[in-house]
């Protein structure tokens, strides 16, 4: 089962813009607030064009000190997107979500990568990196949910165990869901890409599998961490945003 990948020209990609449009169309017109997609959209054509160009030197450098350099890059700015709903004390909690994703991200990293896949060498390039942006990009997800939860639950003067509960609980919906889906509802995109480069949909299944359980361990261990971290903060102050 080989069959070459199929190259999506520039004007067969520009196709895909038109039900993008009709979103924003949408959102334009029944709220007026199309900015904020508009950008969204812009900004994620650039950095995959970006990054696109960019990968391909870093798979070519076949350098442990870069990859590890594009992966602390991929911690920090993680670790600031994670907390965009918390805006009033982004600097005070930063430290937080950003040992969060270190504990929860590297730990499951380093096991998929060393132990799991065994890369030789460690820092494969074309695997490490993009296994990371997976781990972390999930992780950033689950503490965003967990910090907005967990001020929303404080303000209704819940009590810190109960408001934590339920922040984690609510951090896990999305990888949660995702679990009860795959396979049945959705065949996810790692699977999809393995599949239409011509790798045996058993083989791909386990890749999937694997990225199945970094993610939610990735998502649970740093919402776990962070609503932690974050819990001598909202003793002391009473409020996840107190000054």
């Amino acid at each position: 089962m080989k069959n070459p990948i199929q190259v999506i020209s520039v004007f067969n990609l520009s196709l895909a813009f038109i039900p993008v449009i009709a979103v924003i169309v949408i959102h334009y017109f029944w709220s007026g607030e199309y900015r904020n997609s508009l950008y969204a959209v812009s900004r994620m054509l650039v950095q995959l064009l970006l990054i696109g160009y960019f990968l391909s030197y870093i798979f070519d450098s076949n350098s442990g000190l870069i990859v590890m350099t594009v992966v602390s890059v991929m911690i920090i700015i993680a670790s600031w997107i994670s907390l965009r709903t918390i805006r009033n004390k982004q600097l005070l909690l930063y430290p937080k979500a950003l040992v969060s994703l270190l504990i929860g991200g590297g730990i499951t990293l380093v096991l998929v990568t060393q132990f799991v896949l065994n890369l030789t060498p460690w820092y494969l390039p074309s695997y490490f990196i993009p296994l990371a942006g997976m781990i972390f990009a999930n992780a950033m997800n689950s503490v965003s949910l967990a910090a907005d939860r967990l001020e929303a639950e404080i303000d209704r003067c819940e009590d810190y165990e109960q408001a934590r509960n339920v922040a984690f609980r609510a951090s896990l919906i999305p990888i949660t869901n995702s679990l009860f889906a795959v396979g049945l509802v959705s065949i996810p995109g790692m699977m999809t890409g393995q599949i239409l480069s011509g790798v045996s949909p058993f083989i791909a299944a386990r890749y999937q599998i694997m990225v199945m359980c970094m993610v939610f361990s990735a998502a649970g261990i740093s919402s776990a961490c962070f609503l932690t971290l974050v819990k001598p903060i909202i003793m002391q102050k009473g409020r996840l945003t107190s000054v």
